[in-house]
C-alpha cells in the first residue's frame, strides 16, 4: 500500500446542526457543520415541515405561477384569432 495518500481522520470530529444540535463522529474534517440532522428532520421528527434551501419552493411557485399566466394569455390570443376567422369569413 502507498504511504502518504490517505487524509488524516479525526475520531472525534464535531458536527453542528442549524437547529442547535451537536454530535461527534469520525470524519476526515475536524469540524462539520449540517443545515439538517436527525433531531430535526422530518423523517425521522414526525411532523411535517418544509426544508426551504435558498427559496426553492417560492421559486417554484413563481415558475408555476409564471407558466399558468403565459397559458392564460396564448388561450386569449388564440380565440382573438378565431374570432377574427370567424368574422372574415363571413
Amino acid at each position: 500500500m502507498k504511504e502518504k495518500i490517505h487524509p488524516k481522520w479525526y475520531p472525534e470530529a464535531k458536527v453542528h446542526c442549524a437547529c442547535g444540535a451537536a454530535f461527534t463522529t469520525g470524519s476526515t474534517m475536524p469540524e462539520i457543520a449540517v443545515e439538517i440532522c436527525s433531531a430535526c428532520h422530518p423523517l425521522f421528527t414526525g411532523q411535517q415541515k418544509f426544508v426551504d434551501t435558498a427559496g426553492r419552493v417560492d421559486k417554484f411557485n413563481q415558475r408555476v405561477a409564471s407558466a399558468k399566466k403565459k397559458q392564460e394569455e396564448a388561450a386569449a390570443r388564440q380565440a382573438r384569432k378565431d374570432a377574427q376567422k370567424a368574422e372574415a369569413a363571413i
